[in-house]
């Protein structure tokens, strides 16, 4: 079983605080998950499991942490199944203070120079190398022993191979290819918490993280399980998560008014429900399309946020982490900036404010001035305005926010 990035302990961001959410289920995810995983290994009779960095996600609140690890190795040592870490950036050896000795059927990879651990009974050998300090910016895989012959070679490696790792800092960095010419049989790879197969001769796999933690982790979570007949290397993913993240793309384009589009945002959330089968969700909403529900939406996005939950209340085990209001009106906004009228001229200024580059900086720099008004705000929630994307983006929410209002049901002089 190849699994990585747990982050034991850590928390899930954006939930807890909402009226309903599961607070047990949310604080013990990371081990729940972890603890589904250990069960798989052992009705699977896995021979070896490996943890590919970030087993913790940094230094432990107290011991707890680390006994509760301690005891699910020890469930697998009961079966002689044995375990092999390597640690990445979160647990590199210089951001742990906190320590306890593993069972006895657990190895950690060095973290001075790689090393090749060698199971003979199966043929295998393992070369991993371990994080000492948080930030590794150099080829850690470029040391790497040279492959066993006649074993079944293994590589661990945290790292964010090729660019993979967008979405994530850059750490070990390292090509595809350099990892396929060091001649092993499967590269375990961490880091990366979307499970990617980058390669399938070899096989270079990233398992993605055990348990989603925020909205930016979408999806089924869990790890890989390899099997190895003769040479022949299959891959299959396992999901163990116990709560998933999604975001849902509404489109309201026929919504007649907000109570028909909050109505559309129920039937959507029941589908996902039955699309997901039974695991919790944890569910941000988008709701988009040029629509006849803009203006009432728009106008007070408090009221139909929660409405917006309440009605996913209603849909078994899911919660809305967030309501993100991206309709549009359907008035022609092009066709009212062209008139000789003074709303002509109001949208003309509002476009020359966000297309010279000069007016967008100085109002950068007002709104900048703001900031700390939203510091009561859930950093979530906090609007910025530091930058001149931002605040371009923002303008033409004006245009879609104001027109309506403006106009309310009037024409266009």
């Amino acid at each position: 079983m190849h699994a990585a990035d747990i982050h034991l302990d850590s928390p899930l961001k954006g939930l807890e605080r909402y009226e309903g959410a599961p607070s047990a289920e949310i604080r013990s995810a990371t081990r729940q998950a972890f603890g589904r995983l250990i069960d798989c290994c052992l009705e699977e009779s896995v021979a070896f499991l490996l943890l590919v960095g970030d087993l913790f996600d940094g230094e432990w609140k107290d011991y707890n942490t680390g006994l509760f690890f301690n005891a699910q190795m020890t469930r697998l040592k009961q079966r002689g199944v044995r375990v092999f870490v390597v640690r990445g950036n979160h647990d590199a050896a210089n951001s742990m203070t906190k320590a306890l000795q593993y069972p006895t059927n657990v190895h950690e990879f060095s973290t001075t120079k790689a090393e090749t651990v060698r199971i003979p009974e199966l043929s295998v050998a393992l070369h991993g190398q371990s994080y000492a300090n948080a930030e590794v910016h150099h080829d850690l895989s470029a040391r790497y022993p040279a492959p066993v012959s006649g074993m079944f070679n293994i590589g661990l490696l945290h790292t964010s191979a090729d660019g993979s790792a967008k979405e994530h800092a850059v750490y070990a960095p390292c090509s595809i290819q350099s990892l396929v010419d060091r001649g092993y049989d499967y590269w375990a790879l961490g880091h990366v918490h979307r499970r990617q197969v980058l390669r399938s001769e070899p096989y270079v796999v990233f398992p993605g993280n055990l348990q989603g933690r925020h909205i930016r982790e979408t999806g089924p979570k869990g790890a890989t399980l390899v099997t190895v007949d003769k040479g022949k290397v299959t891959v299959e993913a396992r999901q163990f998560d116990v709560m998933r993240w999604h975001l849902r793309e509404i489109a309201l384009d026929h919504a007649r008014n907000a109570a028909h589009a909050i109505d559309l945002v129920y039937e959507s959330l029941e589908a996902l429900r039955r699309e997901e089968g039974a695991t919790p969700l944890a569910v941000r909403v988008r709701l988009h399309g040029a629509s006849e529900a803009h203006r009432e939406l728009i106008a007070n996005t408090e009221r139909y946020t929660n409405e917006v939950r309440g009605r996913g209340a209603e849909v078994a085990d899911l919660w809305v982490e967030k309501v993100i209001f991206d309709t549009r009106t359907r008035i022609d906004i092009e066709a009212l900036r062209g008139r000789p009228t003074p709303l002509g001229e109001l949208l003309r200024t509002i476009d020359a404010q966000r297309s010279d580059p000069e007016a967008l900086a100085s109002l950068v720099a007002e709104l900048a001035s703001m900031q700390d008004k939203f510091a009561s705000l859930d950093p979530a929630d906090r609007p910025t305005f530091d930058r001149p994307d931002v605040v371009r983006e923002a303008l033409a929410d004006v245009e879609q926010i104001l027109i309506p209002l403006l106009l309310d049901g009037g024409d266009a002089s």
